[in-house]
């Protein structure tokens, strides 16, 4: 019997203990890394060598879906599945489009979790019903992934310049990204891209 080796990456200690416990109770299961940020899960998965990150969206530090497409890039033999407890239609269609393996309502029954991480190792792709009628019918995302970036440290409260040196960029390629952000949302300032932006669920 093989054993699936999993990273879980929740912030909240009594949910991710109740994950880590209920994942240990399949015989084919094994947690061998437990994470409360965002910015930890590439560097534990590295050092744990998991076959599946179940990553929860609403992460500190760096968002889930962020720590996915991070992950993939360093260790792409791991296979991430996202859990999120809302069904934010942007949320649903950034994660389509990092191309994680898996997305999955946190108040599905606990079976369908279990199921879930088998069939990401196995290599097939699981989205819950709920979450693909979501995203059915909702546009793409208007900005860039780099724009995001800026945008989403912008809602955290930094910053031109701040961002300018957590991106390696100069402020005013900063500013620009922010006139360009505030013209595709078609918003007044940048508190209201932000605004639009989180309604949407394109950033945390």
């Amino acid at each position: 019997m093989k054993i699936v080796k999993v990273l879980l990456a929740e912030d909240v200690q009594m949910i991710r203990g109740a994950l880590v416990a209920l994942l240990q109770l399949e015989r084919d299961m094994e947690v061998v890394a437990e994470v409360s940020a965002g910015d930890e899960v590439v560097a534990e998965a590295v050092r744990s060598r998991p076959d599946v990150a179940v990553i929860d969206v609403d992460l500190p530090r760096q968002d889930g879906i962020e720590a996915a497409i991070e992950l993939r890039r360093q260790l792409p033999g791991c296979r991430t599945l996202i859990l999120t407890s809302l069904g934010r239609p942007g949320t649903v269609r950034r994660a389509l489009n990092a191309q994680v393996n898996g997305f999955l309502l946190k108040d599905a029954p606990s079976s369908q979790l279990a199921h879930a991480v088998r069939a990401v190792a196995a290599g097939q792709r699981v989205l819950d019903p709920q979450l693909a009628l979501t995203a059915w019918d909702v546009p793409e995302i208007p900005l860039s992934a780099r724009e995001l970036e800026v945008l989403r440290l912008a809602a955290q409260g930094a910053e031109v310049a701040e961002i300018a040196a957590c991106l390696y960029l100069s402020t005013g390629t900063v500013r620009n990204y922010l006139t360009a952000i505030v013209t595709k949302l078609l918003a007044r300032n940048r508190v209201d891209a932000i605004r639009i932006a989180q309604e949407a669920g394109w950033i945390a």
